[in-house]
Parts: C-alpha cells; structure tokens; sequence
C-alpha cells in the first residue's frame, strides 16, 4: 500500500546559490528559507502550507509526510530533515509541498549522507524536478551534472531546467558557454518564472484526474479482490455441507448395522424376514437365528458375525473420519464485514464519478459532460 497524498511534490535541485531558496521564497511570497552566497541550505526541507508558522524536525516530518519514510533508510538524513511550514495562501501553494536540496558542490565538500542517493530516491517520487543552474558557477559542478543525468535517464518527463541570475550571465560567449556545459537548453534570457507556476498548475490539474482515475481502478481492484474472497468462502461452505452429509451417512451406517444385527436378540422374532432383515441372510447371519446344534455352531456363528458387524462398523467410521475434509470458511462477522466493505467501497466508486463531473464542470460546459 501506498501512503496517500495530499499534495503534488515539487524536488528543487543544483548548485549552491542557484537561487533554490529563493525560488520558494517568491512562489509563497514569504522569507522562509534562508538564501545567500554561501550554502544555506546543508540538508533536506520541505516547505509546506499549514494553520501556522512552525519548523518540524525529521520524525515529525515522517509522520506528517509517511511517503517519504524510505527516506530514512539513508544513514544520516534523518538528522537533516526538517520541515517548514508557512501559512501562505499565494497561488497554489495550499496544493504543493516543496523539496529544497542542499546546494551541489564539488571540492573537498563531504556530506554527512548519501546526498546523490537521497536526491535520486526523491525524484522518483516527486511529481515535478526543478533544476537551477546560474552563469557563475557556469554549471561546472560535476556532482550537479551526475546527479541530473542519472534523474533524466528515469525522470525526463518531470524535469524543467532554469538558468537563474540570466542578467548576471555576461555576454553572448559566457551564456553561451554555460548553455554547452548542460545537456538541456535552460529558458530564454527574459525572466519567465512565472512559466514555472504554469507548470506547477498544470501538474496539479493533471494530478487531480490521475488521481480520480486511480481511486476507480483501485476501488474496483478491491471490490474483485472481495467478490473473489466472498465466492470462494460459499464455496467452501456447500463443500463442507457436502462432507458433513457423506461423514453424518457413514456414521449413521456404521452404527445402523450393529443396531440391526443386535434387535432381534433385544426383541425376538421367528426369523429375519418378519422384521425385514433379509440382507442378513444374504451375509449368512440367518444363522444366528436358526437353532443350535450339538456342536455349538450356534455360538461360533454368533461370534463370526458379531467379528464381521465390528469390521464393518470399523471401516465405515475410518471412512467417514477421512472424509471429514473442511475448508476453511470466513466467520459470519468477518462475511459481514467483507459485505458491509464492498458495499462502502461501490459507493466510493459513485462519489468518484460525482467529483469527476464536478471537476470538469469548472471548464467545460454541463451540456458537453
């Protein structure tokens, strides 16, 4: 299972003082995150919209974020993890969270953790990639260049690239040089971040239907699963009404045919016929009632057929023991439980049509839906 979300997830990545921060300062038109020349930002923070100004370290961040507890599973990151929460209403803030990456340097630099992984880890599971470059650094961070390449051979798609400080770039030759040195073209030297909303807008608008569609193929993935589960479990119930038929027959039997063969002793008669015993002079019982001899054949027959009526009862029992072969079946209450969730989960699939068409009624007209 997949931890839901609430909101689109925006990775921001590139070298130190590539205007990461302040990108994220501008879209909610707040001062949240610290920017500058030297490398404010040394782990990972998420900043994100709430009732509240409040700064969350790693495992609140987790428990508010659980799709990103993977993360954790990179040694170190969790003491760098922290989560900033702003109370911005600006553009589409209320439906984004940003991730802002610590500035890629090379050199001596060590991170405390597996910086290249947990950026890769976080664009496999952000919805948009924002990547900056400036013309100071001229794109010549060899650990930034790895790192994007390794995103764009997964994550093209969901990659946009950004030249910030375009003003700051110089001439013709020294923009140039810094468009050679990444293997995207970044936007035009006039400013146009506010492309960077419309896209952010859209993925919005584009998740929202994935989302729909998603929670419909779900949900009817749920309602098979149980439909399956509740046919198998009546099945198994007929099967062991089944079995308890043959098992309470063989039973009966093997006690029957002792009961018969005993009566007569318990209530004479003349002979077997009279009480409808004929099958017993078909096992030659009829001896039993016949009258004794001089040689007590009398008793050996007695003796014989109560060794015969004993095996008999014998092997019927053990067929009825092997044939008492149950299937596991739900209990009533786990039954009216997977009913009662089938049903919910049918009405899920309505209120997913009901949400469908009030989306689209904010763009199209009612006769067109």
């Amino acid at each position: 299972m997949v931890p839901p979300r609430r909101k689109i997830v925006v990775l921001l990545i590139g070298n130190h003082s590539a205007g990461k921060s302040s990108f994220i300062n501008w879209y909610i038109e707040e001062h949240v995150q610290k920017t500058g020349v030297a490398i404010e930002t040394k782990g990972f923070t998420i900043v994100t919209s709430g009732k509240k100004r409040d700064s969350l370290l790693g495992n609140a961040t987790l428990h508010i974020f659980p799709h990103f507890k993977p993360l954790s599973q990179f040694k170190g990151v969790m003491d760098f993890l922290t989560t900033e929460v702003c109370s911005s209403k600006q553009k589409k803030f209320s439906l984004v969270s940003f991730v802002d990456t610590p500035g890629l340097v090379d050199g001596d630099l060590n991170y405390p953790f597996d910086v290249q992984g947990a950026i890769q880890w976080l664009g496999s599971t952000a919805d948009l990639i924002f990547v900056f470059f400036d013309p100071v650094g001229q794109a010549l961070c060899k650990r930034t260049l790895n790192t994007v390449e390794a995103l764009s051979d997964k994550h093209a798609e969901k990659m946009r690239f950004f030249l910030s400080k375009a003003d700051e770039a110089g001439n013709d030759a020294d923009r140039q040089k810094v468009m050679m040195q990444i293997d995207r073209n970044p936007v035009k030297f006039e400013n146009q971040i506010h492309e960077a909303t419309k896209d952010i807008e859209q993925t919005i608008n584009h998740t929202i239907q994935i989302t729909l569609d998603t929670l419909e193929k779900d949900s009817e993935n749920i309602v098979e699963l149980l439909d399956k589960h509740l046919k198998a479990d009546q099945e198994a119930r007929e099967y062991n009404r089944r079995v308890n038929r043959k098992v309470y027959f063989l039973g009966a039997l093997a006690f029957l045919i002792p009961a018969l063969f005993i009566s007569p002793y318990i209530f004479p008669v003349k002979s077997a016929e009279d009480v409808g015993f004929g099958f017993l002079k078909g096992l030659n019982l009829n001896l039993l009632f016949s009258k004794a001899d001089n040689n007590g054949k009398e008793e050996r027959s007695f003796l014989s057929a109560c060794l015969v009526i004993f095996v008999i009862s014998i092997i019927l029992v053990l067929f009825a023991r092997l044939s008492y072969d149950h299937r596991a079946t739900l209990t009533n209450h786990q039954r009216k439980y997977y009913v009662d969730l089938r049903n919910y989960v049918q009405g899920v699939i309505k209120k997913k049509n009901q949400l469908y068409r009030e989306y689209l009624e904010q763009s199209i007209d009612n006769c067109d839906i």
